[in-house]
């Protein structure tokens, strides 16, 4: 084998062991906040709390989740994933374990709210996505990141009824103990992923570049700011339905085992779209493509707001949501990488996000205020509507290509 053939075969190849294991870390972050919905209805009958009580904690966690992406993914950069990662596990497990045992909303705030989220934005899509795109080719990165979303996805599928089995057999108290537990496998799987910004496959390929002036090449970049602004509605979007989408079903009279069938088809679908975003992400354009998303997801709850809501249409508003759930996250990150490289790729992507976890925070806060005021989530849905239409027109004209930039020195 010569020399050249032997330098380029890595770069060519899939590092599936890193794969895998930020795969099962996805799985792990993303599914037990996804499941949270499905302790609001027993914890507040046992606390005598009301929703909007929950809704703020579950929007602190997003918001903390939002906040901490872009500073662990500026550490992970930095001093190393595995390091990040193994932080996660623990702040996570304590997060939930605290908020099983919270006695009063102020807890509940700090554990559910902060400390989860702050678990979660330490394992994040940002942060396992970064070390994929360090290790993984250009050619085959946009479907890496659709793998790694996919996980995910499939972490939502898992825990949507594993939470909800979990609670009738042994009650949410002990459910949220169990899945504590569970978090602190997360450091041992992060072994492969250790490593920074300097060590991943793609280092040398670099240029070198401090942290602000990545900010300000980012912060002045006007496709950039298109992104993030986006990005805002993702997260007001799905963190709405996830966190309230249980109460509105036993709210319009649907039997609540269909909640956890709808939760669970949207994590199974959230597969197979997440997957097929990042095969469509590598071949066409990716600013066209959120925008017919963003599009796609405004119709749909367009639909299922209008037509007779029966178990039938809330299955096939699953199913459909499902496809469309975190289809965003490859091309999204993917715009990023393309933009700016990777090597402040989880600082920069995690800003991204923040606009995201803003949106969450917005739409699980409002979810559970109007709620208590109106007695209907029906004005959450709309504002949903009108904020996937401008999603799709702010996506159009994104321009999927490198910044312009001085030439400068490659990293070492």
């Amino acid at each position: 084998m010569s020399p050249t053939s032997a330098a380029t075969r890595p770069a060519q190849s899939m590092p599936w062991l890193i794969i895998i294991c930020g795969c099962l870390i996805a799985a792990l972050t993303f599914g037990p906040r996804s499941a949270m919905g499905f302790f609001q209805l027993p914890m507040l009958a046992e606390k005598g709390w009301d929703r909007t009580t929950f809704g703020l904690a579950m929007a602190l966690q997003n918001l903390a989740w939002g906040l901490g992406t872009p500073v662990f993914g500026a550490i992970a950069d930095k001093f190393g994933t595995w390091r990040v990662l193994a932080l996660s596990g623990i702040l996570y497990s304590s997060g939930l374990l605290l908020m099983a045992i919270a006695d009063s909303p102020t807890l509940l705030y700090l554990s559910g709210g902060v400390l989860v989220g702050l678990g979660v934005a330490s394992g994040s899509f940002g942060i396992v996505l970064a070390a994929f795109a360090r290790n993984v080719a250009p050619e085959k990165r946009s479907l890496a990141f659709g793998i790694g979303t996919a996980a995910g996805s499939a972490g939502m599928f898992l825990f949507a009824p594993l939470s909800q089995g979990l609670i009738d057999a042994y009650g949410w108290f002990n459910s949220l103990v169990v899945m504590s537990a569970m978090m602190l496998v997360v450091p041992v799987l992060a072994v492969p992923l250790r490593g920074n910004s300097s060590t991943g496959r793609n280092s040398q390929t670099e240029i070198r570049q401090s942290v602000g002036e990545a900010l300000r090449e980012a912060f002045g970049h006007h496709s950039y700011l298109l992104l993030v602004s986006g990005f805002f509605v993702c997260g007001f979007q799905v963190a709405f339905i996830t966190a309230h989408f249980p109460a509105y079903i036993s709210d319009i009279g649907i039997e609540a085992r269909y909640a956890v069938i709808a939760l669970a088809l949207i994590g199974f679908f959230n597969i197979i779209g997440s997957l097929a975003s990042g095969v469509i992400g590598q071949r066409y354009s990716k600013p066209m493509f959120l925008s017919f998303i963003y599009l796609g997801r405004s119709i749909l709850i367009t639909w299922f707001l209008l037509v007779p809501q029966t178990p039938f249409v809330v299955i096939s508003f699953a199913v459909l949501m499902g496809l469309l759930w975190l289809s965003t996250v490859p091309p999204t990150n993917g715009l990023v990488a393309i933009m700016f490289g990777t090597r402040h790729l989880g600082l920069l992507g995690g800003i991204v996000f923040l606009s995201h976890q803003f949106g969450s925070f917005l739409g699980v806060w409002l979810g559970g205020y109007l709620y208590d005021i109106y007695g209907s989530y029906d004005i959450v849905w709309w504002l949903g509507v009108a904020l996937g239409l401008f999603a799709a027109v702010v996506h159009w004209p994104i321009r999927e290509r490198p910044v312009d930039r001085p030439i400068l020195a490659p990293a070492e």
